[in-house]
């Protein structure tokens, strides 16, 4: 391990923790003169009360800015990053002041997916137990396939306060942390830890109760960019089982996606229409709050990304016993919280109906 190149991700992480956190407050006051606001018309909407959007731009500045900063090339993935990155935050900056179509974001992301294409950022292969398995022709519409599911996948999440850039941040942390397990470069590595960075100084304005939301502009970047970086950093390894380990890291955004997919085609709906199905929604109407939702995805997400960071160095029983207990944790809470209302009501309700247990 270079121990240089840790304390110079480090130092760019916190860079870009202090950039974001430090522009958060100047992104509020734009969100508002632009009228940028989130206002709760339906049920899918947590809050009480107008809260304004745009705050991914406070996370972009802080990854860019510092990219630029700490970069010593402008490898293929940087410059992908920084165009197709600041392709996909003027498209969530005009979603978040017009609300536009999703049929024209979905167009509009497959362009930018094609910029990454264009610098040779594709996934050409896999490997399964040490054996290669090429794509071939299939490689660009994987590559496509991967970048806009991601994109959405992120943004999809992001439905309590600081789930979504929460959730980025731990992706990002094991995807830095693979990194460096693997030696992968150095351009790679700094991505990542700059990345971290500006979602943690983004986040004590977005946790509950949030001050401000990412909006599409963040969470529109923040899949962009990992799913770039995702292909470069992990995709490419030459790993047991390579494409195990970022589907683990990004499982929750992931499977949470495809089930929504699913359950709204199933319902003759288009797959991309709004809906209170999500995995954040049902525990939450289980009877936890959103700061005790958001812990427990926090939680699933990080023993993920542990598992996948076991698989990196080929421990699979370590990594297979990890996943079993993230499942387990989801199952566990869906036990005790599966009713509509907190335990605590319960219990204030039982004791209404049976006054002798008061004194107990």
């Amino acid at each position: 391990m270079d121990y240089k190149i840790v304390v110079f991700g480090l130092a760019a992480m916190l860079c870009a923790a202090l950039i974001s956190f430090a522009t958060t407050p100047a992104v509020r006051v734009l969100a508002h003169k632009l009228k940028a606001i989130d206002i709760p018309i339906d049920n899918r909407r947590m809050h009480k009360k107008p809260i304004p959007r745009l705050g991914g731009l406070a996370i972009y500045l802080g990854f860019v800015l510092t990219t630029l900063i700490f970069s010593q090339e402008f490898t293929p993935t940087v410059i992908t990053i920084l165009l197709g990155g600041t392709g996909i935050v003027l498209l969530g900056m005009l979603d978040d002041i017009f609300r536009l179509k999703a049929s024209i974001k979905f167009i509009v992301q497959i362009g930018l997916a094609f910029i990454a294409v264009n610098q040779g950022i594709t996934v050409e292969r896999i490997f399964w137990f040490g054996k290669e398995i090429p794509f071939g022709g299939w490689s660009i519409p994987i590559t496509i396939l991967w970048i806009v599911g991601l994109t959405n996948a992120i943004n999809l999440i992001d439905g309590l306060d600081g789930l979504s850039c929460g959730v980025s941040a731990i992706s990002a942390a094991s995807l830095l942390l693979v990194s460096i397990l693997m030696g992968e470069s150095h351009a790679a590595t700094l991505l990542m830890a700059v990345l971290v960075g500006a979602c943690v100084g983004f986040l004590p304005f977005n946790l509950n109760p949030a001050k401000i939301f990412m909006g599409d502009t963040g969470a529109l970047f923040l899949g962009y960019t990992l799913s770039v970086i995702s292909i470069e950093g992990v995709l490419k390894m030459h790993t047991l089982v390579s494409f195990v380990i970022p589907i683990l890291i990004f499982a929750f955004p992931i499977f949470d996606t495809a089930f929504a997919f699913t359950r709204r085609i199933l319902h003759g709906k288009s797959p991309f229409s709004p809906d209170r199905g999500h995995l954040h929604h049902r525990l939450i109407d289980m009877g936890l709050n959103q700061k005790q939702t958001v812990a427990i995805l926090y939680a699933v997400c990080a023993i993920l990304g542990l598992s996948a960071i076991m698989f990196t160095s080929e421990r699979l029983l370590r990594a297979g016993a990890l996943i079993l207990l993230a499942i387990a944790l989801l199952i566990i809470n869906f036990r005790l919280f599966k009713n509509p209302k907190t335990r605590e009501q319960a219990g204030i309700d039982d004791m209404m109906r049976h006054p002798e247990n008061k004194e107990k």
